[in-house]
């Protein structure tokens, strides 16, 4: 009688990683940190800061939000939303986050952050702009994790508006996801 194999018959391959690395955004460089945000949108104000939650997260695998927020990748390579932190890989292309902020229950008129997670794989140009009152609007450079922050300041609670990133040149890049959200709050230090 012969000996069995040492390589079973029937064995089920072992399934392969698509990519099961865990990204951690607090480690992230802040493009416009919130002093600086509170600076382009309270001038004058102090340093003492409270971030607050977000309206709403957009991702590869939550393209939607409330009434007509949404989110459209331009050009992506591909779009990997089984991973373990799900992304839109790109070698030129943009994200383009949709935001409608009466479908949220906002009623009043107020500014907004709209976030980018991304990761290059070196120096990469983009275009960073929005629809409406936007003060840092403009071209950047980024290398490496990065949380790059668009201001739509004083926004109709009606006005469909969006913002971008858009790249121009360079390395290629990751997008992982976008969050909507009010400027953290910022209180001013009383004169001495």
């Amino acid at each position: 009688m012969k000996k069995a194999s040492s390589k079973a018959r029937g064995k089920a391959a072992r399934a392969m990683s698509f990519e099961d690395n865990k990204v951690d955004f607090s480690k992230f460089k802040t493009e416009l940190s919130a002093i600086d945000i509170a600076k382009l949108t309270w001038p004058g104000v102090g340093i003492t800061v409270w971030p607050l939650n977000s309206i709403d997260l957009l991702s590869p695998v939550k393209t939607v939000g409330r009434g007509r927020t949404n989110l459209t990748l331009g050009t992506p390579n591909i779009v990997q939303t089984d991973a373990t932190t799900p992304y839109a890989d790109f070698g030129r292309g943009f994200v383009s986050v949709h935001f409608e902020p009466i479908a949220y229950g906002i009623t009043s008129v107020a500014t907004y952050i709209i976030t980018f997670n991304i990761l290059t794989s070196g120096n990469a140009t983009f275009n960073l702009y929005g629809f409406g009152d936007v003060p840092n609007a403009g071209t950047y450079v980024f290398n490496g994790s990065r949380t790059v922050q668009l201001i739509l300041r004083n926004l109709q609670p009606t006005q469909q508006t969006y913002g971008a990133l858009e790249q121009i040149s360079g390395a290629s890049w990751k997008w992982y996801s976008s969050a909507i959200k009010f400027p953290d709050i910022v209180v001013a230090q009383a004169p001495a």
